[in-house]
């Protein structure tokens, strides 16, 4: 189907004489045209344009070339629509943007770069007609809604058969990885990965229609699920791997959909009473499976570990089950409230005394490394454990209160459990 699309743009880079652009609604890069002289060969663009740049190496627009496109009114636009440069935020051309509608939905937006040679095109509007090439070039965008509809539809259609193979009753689950491994047909027997992205925002109000389930290359179904009180909706992928060893499709594409506007900011509870900033939206990835039948185990290492990873920078943005050590245990457990003794602990007050206990853990009880990590002369260090002493009653120098101290300190920073 990236065929079709890049034969539908070429046609609108022909007719126009412009170079198109064509992202889907989320601004995630779908194909693009290069402009060809009279006698096939290619000629240069108008001028380096870094948004369009940016867009072909790294297959998406920054959020702020995203907000000032959006502001004016493209996700509702009917008819073409020209847009400004916007220096501040790095636009340096004008553009044409043709919306990609299929039956009054936009499933993406076609962009044609306006370096001034497009100045005198009548984009058609109340009082007269369009110039006849662009008319051309918007039944050709039609045709591509069509396409992204019909593929939106069957990702949807996957993604369903996604979500109750993870989430359903034995019995709903067993009919539908039947359908789930038909309709993948070789896809089914792997080797796969499932990619876990938290928090991630489903398509709501104006956005309905967009459920924002993903179409990149290497993804054979995902869906997005519900969250609950103390964690917002996640996202979860399958992706299928070239081989059972190699998880670097599953981390590319995890990379890829964090880069999505639909994977939003957000942090833990137990981060926020802590002081700590808010935490960025974070992935995990599942062991590698053959077949689905294991595909609920994998999707609760895909979790555990993107909790792993927006809990602990240093594991994140992007973690894999077999890289979080501890949090595969502790991701496991109920919730349960954090233990008596180190409760005092995990108040906000007590922020910085927790995070130089848990560093302390971190490097085995040695204090020239902690305090070198921490950036803190050695005598601060003492001091501040000597305070974790009296507000916990716990003996540093002994293994098991050791144990209980540093596995509390790490299942308050990994939060509660998401179902």
């Amino acid at each position: 189907m990236r065929d079709d699309y890049q034969q539908l743009v070429d046609e609108i880079t022909a007719v126009l004489r412009a170079p198109a652009t064509l992202e889907n609604r989320d601004f995630a890069l779908i194909a693009f045209g290069a402009q060809d002289s009279e006698d096939g060969e290619d000629t240069e663009e108008p001028a380096l344009d870094p948004v369009r740049t940016r867009s072909i190496l790294q297959r998406r627009s920054t959020a702020a070339v995203r907000a000032w496109f959006e502001a004016f009114g493209i996700a509702r636009a009917q008819a073409p629509l020209r847009i400004p440069p916007d220096p501040a935020a790095g636009v340096f051309m004008g553009r044409i943007c043709l919306p990609v509608r299929h039956r009054g939905v936009v499933h993406g937006y076609v962009w044609l770069l306006d370096d001034g040679h497009l100045s005198d095109l009548e984009l058609g509007g109340p009082t007269g007609a369009p110039d006849p090439r662009l008319a051309r070039a918007m039944e050709t965008a039609a045709r591509i809604g069509a396409l992204l509809a019909a593929e939106a539809r069957a990702g949807e259609e996957l993604g369903e058969l996604l979500r109750d193979v993870l989430t359903a009753p034995p019995a709903g689950r067993d009919a539908a990885r039947t359908q789930l491994r038909t309709a993948l047909r070789g896809a089914a027997d792997g080797p796969l990965a499932l990619v876990a992205v938290v928090p991630w925002t489903p398509g709501t109000g104006e956005d309905a229609d967009h459920p924002g389930l993903p179409h990149l290359p290497g993804i054979v179904a995902a869906c997005a699920l519900p969250g609950d009180a103390t964690a917002g909706a996640g996202l979860a992928a399958l992706v299928r791997l070239r081989a059972a060893t190699a998880l670097d499709p599953a981390r590319t594409t995890a990379e890829q959909l964090l880069r999505s506007p639909r994977a939003t900011a957000g942090g833990t509870a137990a981060a926020v009473a802590r002081g700590e900033p808010p935490a960025k939206a974070a992935a995990g990835v599942s062991a590698p499976r053959r077949g689905l039948e294991e595909l609920p185990a994998a999707w609760q290492e895909a979790l555990a570990a993107a909790r792993a990873a927006h809990a602990d920078p240093h594991l994140g943005p992007v973690a894999e089950w077999s890289a979080i050590g501890p949090y595969r245990l502790l991701a496991a457990l109920p919730a349960l409230q954090p233990d008596a003794a180190v409760r005092p602990l995990l108040e906000p007050a007590h922020a910085e005394l927790a995070r130089t206990a848990e560093t302390f853990l971190d490097c085995a009880g040695q204090a020239g490394r902690t305090a070198q990590r921490l950036g803190i002369h050695r005598q601060t260090l003492y001091y501040r454990l000597s305070r974790v002493r009296q507000l916990t009653g716990l003996d540093l120098d002994a293994g098991e209160d050791r144990l209980l101290l540093h596995m509390t300190l790490k299942a308050a920073r990994l939060g509660p459990p998401r179902r």
